[in-house]
């Protein structure tokens, strides 16, 4: 693609899933392939993980300072998730849009709705992963080994109604086969850049060519 024809504002592309179904391998993946993709980091209440590093996969924040970011404005959406607080801070998504990069979302449903409802709306493009069955989605979840029986169970329960929203989203995949879906969310991001060309980079292009005829053609 002509690089003077991208898009001159970035696209924020939300992908969501029950836990368990592929959102954060999807992400992962086309954030190591696709270097005009950024990573919203979500702040977020809980404890990090083994192997998680502040400002890399999570800001981590105690109750009180996300109390404060929300009462600042600072969040473009936030919501409680399995006990724990998740939100995203605004203004670096506004930045990475204005500055012409995408920006990849991994949230829950509730978080795809209020950015899908935010300032942002006109930017968004959604994309639901559904598990094979549910009987594998609870098998992904316990070999994972990250989660006790109990929260596992949680998450299982609370599956059924993430599920529920699949239809609110622009595409939905099945996330049968993981190398599959990286390609067909790559396919969806190059679609949507397509369709978003800067249209007064699409005049001016034409206008060359034509410029170009009447030099050939006289």
């Amino acid at each position: 693609m002509n690089s003077n024809l991208l898009s001159s504002e970035g696209i924020l592309f939300i992908i969501s899933s029950p836990s368990g179904a592929g959102k954060s391998s999807v992400s992962k993946h086309i954030l190591n392939n696709d270097t005009n993709v950024n990573f919203s980091i979500s702040v977020t209440t809980r404890s990090p993980r083994h192997g998680e590093e502040d400002g890399r996969e999570y800001f981590f924040k105690t109750n009180s300072e996300f109390e404060k970011m929300i009462e600042a404005g600072e969040m473009l959406e936030y919501a409680n998730v399995f006990g724990h607080k998740y939100g995203t801070p605004k203004k670096p998504v506004e930045k990475a849009l204005a500055s012409g990069f995408d920006v990849l979302f991994d949230v829950d449903w509730q978080g795809g709705i209020k950015i899908r409802n935010s300032h942002l709306r006109r930017f968004v493009v959604s994309i639901f992963i559904l598990p094979p069955s549910i009987q594998e989605l609870e098998t992904r979840l316990v070999s994972r080994g990250q989660d006790t029986a109990a929260v596992v169970k949680s998450r299982m329960i609370k599956s059924k109604e993430e599920i529920s929203h699949w239809s609110e989203y622009d595409y939905i995949l099945i996330n049968e086969d993981l190398d599959m879906v990286h390609n067909d969310v790559k396919s969806i991001i190059r679609a949507e850049r397509l369709r978003r060309l800067d249209r007064q980079s699409l005049v001016d292009y034409v206008n060359s060519l034509n410029f170009e005829f009447e030099d050939r053609y006289k």
